[in-house]
């Protein structure tokens, strides 16, 4: 493959470079497409649609992966959270506590259901919520917290679980971008998901297992809870056309679970080939004045479903529109932190707030990262992105 990178201005060229992408799904479909087609092609001979083998099959999977027998395949990743919500069964004054700095599925659900969303800043480092912030949020009326591993790094779970023991507060991990992650917790090895009393996840295409539509899984160790939330996500039935609780309709379409069979095995494969294009990111950037690489939580095991940088310069967004004149998508997660958006300025939250999440509103870029990344791309990344960052 030949590269050249011409610098006109501020503009940058390339030639005869595989286009890069922000995920590359074409590229990891090829790899796999025969083991796919067949186990896709094999739910259409059977038209077994719905519930079919594949699901369950899954499921077990899933378990033994993330070593549980309690796993509950749903529609998506924002029904796991509701799923997990209904299965706690709160009092209808009940305060959630969520970071602001974050994806919308988790806040949205809480105020869904009725109950109220109580932000917390963000580490300016670590980008998950800020566990020094915490406890100044908590309430009489706090009865859960949903910790989000954000950008594929575990929050500070041991924290979090030592103050969700001390107030009796329920904690659910929202896992949908850190699925195959850990945590080490008293010297053990615990899978993201299963720290707390729930965990949600999504296999939305993007993620580091991902579908090829809508899908989730919500999963606990403990048996009472996996029964009711089994039973939520079928209509709140035990047996059918008996209903002992109100339900929801959410399940894992058989064809989407064909393909995460598939994907699963391979799914430790492609956290290797994330953390490895990590790695080579910030051997590039470690350097750079003003750009700040993602800091890794030290008992937490990063699986960089985003490969994300602070910017402290004020460049962030001329270097975007760089990158992009140059063939290169980047993104920037999140652009608002949840309690500036109109749908939550009833809680009575404003600017000035939580100080860091809107700083890092302003500063954070995320690079293309996913599993089919080559050096030759990267490269050509980084050596525009230092160009930029230095004109």
């Amino acid at each position: 493959m030949k590269r050249n990178i011409s610098n006109f201005g501020n503009h940058f060229t390339r030639f005869d470079m595989k286009e890069i992408r922000m995920v590359d799904l074409i590229g990891q479909y090829n790899k796999i497409k025969e083991e796919v087609d067949l186990a896709m092609n094999e739910v259409i001979q059977n038209t077994a649609f719905i519930n079919g083998p594949a699901v369950k099959t899954f499921a077990a999977s899933l378990g033994k992966y993330l070593n549980t027998a309690f796993v509950v395949p749903c529609a998506n990743g924002t029904d796991a959270l509701q799923i997990a919500l209904m299965a706690i069964d709160l009092p209808k004054q009940a305060e959630i506590i969520v970071p602001t700095f974050n994806y919308v599925a988790s806040a949205e659900v809480i105020a869904l259901m009725g109950y109220k969303p109580v932000f917390v800043d963000a580490d300016e480092n670590l980008f998950n919520l800020d566990i020094k912030k915490l406890e100044d949020s908590i309430g009489p009326n706090t009865k859960a917290i949903i910790g989000v591993h954000l950008f594929g790094q575990s929050s500070q779970m041991e924290e979090l679980i030592k103050i969700c023991e001390k107030r009796g507060i329920i904690l659910i991990e929202d896992n949908a971008q850190a699925i195959g992650g850990s945590y080490k917790l008293n010297g053990h090895e615990i899978s993201n998901g299963l720290i707390g009393d729930i965990g949600t996840t999504s296999f939305f295409p993007s993620k580091n297992l991902g579908c090829f539509g809508d899908g989730g899984a919500v999963y606990t160790k403990h048996e009472s809870i996996y029964l009711r939330m089994k039973q939520i996500a079928n209509h709140g039935q035990v047996t059918k056309y008996n209903y002992d609780t109100v339900g929801i309709n959410s399940r894992l379409d058989t064809l989407q679970a064909a393909l995460l069979n598939v994907k699963l095995k391979k799914l430790d494969v492609y956290i290797d080939a994330r953390r490895k294009a990590a790695e080579f990111y910030d051997k590039q950037f470690n350097d750079l004045d003003d750009v700040q690489i993602p800091k890794r939580e030290e008992n937490s095991f990063h699986v960089f479903h985003q490969y994300t940088l602070k910017v402290n310069s004020g460049k962030r967004d001329a270097i975007r529109q760089g990158l992009s004149e140059s063939g290169i998508p980047s993104m920037i997660y999140y652009p608002k932190p949840l309690h500036l958006n109109n749908a939550y300025k009833k809680y009575g939250y404003s600017h000035g707030d939580f100080p860091v999440a809107e700083a890092l509103s302003q500063s954070v870029i995320s690079l293309p990262m996913h599993t089919e990344l080559d050096i030759d791309q990267q490269s050509y990344i980084c050596e525009t992105f230092k160009k930029l960052i230095n004109q």
